[in-house]
């Protein structure tokens, strides 16, 4: 068993987006499009609106699976939460917990493998594994008790990057049990995480604690109303990671009791 083991066993499913209604030259469709080119999702930009009659008129974003539309989103919901961010919001907390808004469109891509470039390979792709980790903190964060496992390659980066240490300070004010995973710059790092915050540290030297960038949360209860989710990724190259992010309690489980057990 291994972090990249619940990667590859991610079922592959027809999936495609489209935007109707929309201008093959606009710029919001480019940058979807850039976003999403090199994944195994087909994009397709319609002008027709009805063209499709089980969408209502003022939607622009669908996710089709197997040839039924489950997720609907404006275009402008993408633009907002992925679309016109970039790192610094979440870098500097210009973007806070309380805040992240997962349009329909990308909540429903979970159980979809992704492979992912940073920059300077792409400007947007990343971003959409940035957001999906803040989103589960966030519902780490609201739901108040559980146990959170978030990973972070090299562990100064979370004293070094204001926004990144606002959210798990901001954590230690919950219930939720706090464990940070990550590689040492420096002798002082996991000093410098235990004195200002409240966290777990289980630094190590394996190729998973170098590679891996895990956001994993599972509630003390799982109920309708408090849900888990786990987001696990490999650097598989320097800037290109493997990915994928679930929703379902026993593959969040058993990532949790993995990482526990091994890390």
């Amino acid at each position: 068993m291994s972090l990249r083991s619940f990667i590859d066993e991610t079922a592959s499913s027809s999936r495609q987006l489209a935007v109707f209604d929309g201008s093959v030259d606009g710029p919001l469709e480019s940058m979807l499009a850039e976003t999403f080119e090199e994944q195994p999702l087909d994009l397709t930009i319609d002008e027709a609106a009805n063209s499709t009659p089980s969408i209502e008129a003022d939607t622009k974003v669908v996710l089709i699976e197997d040839d039924r539309v489950v997720a609907e989103s404006s275009l402008m919901e993408l633009y907002d939460a992925l679309l016109a961010i970039n790192s610094d919001l979440f870098i500097t907390g210009a973007r806070e917990l309380g805040e992240i808004e997962l349009p329909d469109v990308l909540a429903n891509l979970d159980n979809q493998e992704f492979r992912l470039r940073g920059y300077p390979l792409a400007h947007k792709e990343k971003f959409l594994l940035i957001v999906i980790s803040r989103y589960i903190e966030q519902l780490a964060w609201e739901t108040g008790r559980g146990t959170l496992r978030s990973s972070f390659q090299n562990l100064s980066r979370v004293t070094d990057e204001v926004g990144t240490h606002n959210v798990y300070k901001s954590m230690g004010e919950t219930g939720v049990d706090v464990h940070l995973y990550g590689y040492e710059s420096a002798e002082s790092d996991i000093d410098d995480l235990q004195s200002g915050l409240e966290v777990s540290v289980h630094a190590g030297d394996s190729a998973e604690h170098h590679n891996a960038w895990f956001v994993v949360f599972r509630p003390d209860e799982w109920t309708e109303q408090k849900k888990g989710a786990a987001l696990v990724c490999l650097e598989m190259e320097p800037r290109i990671w493997d990915g994928f992010w679930t929703y379902d309690r026993e593959r969040v489980v058993a990532i949790d009791e993995y990482i526990a057990a091994t890390l």
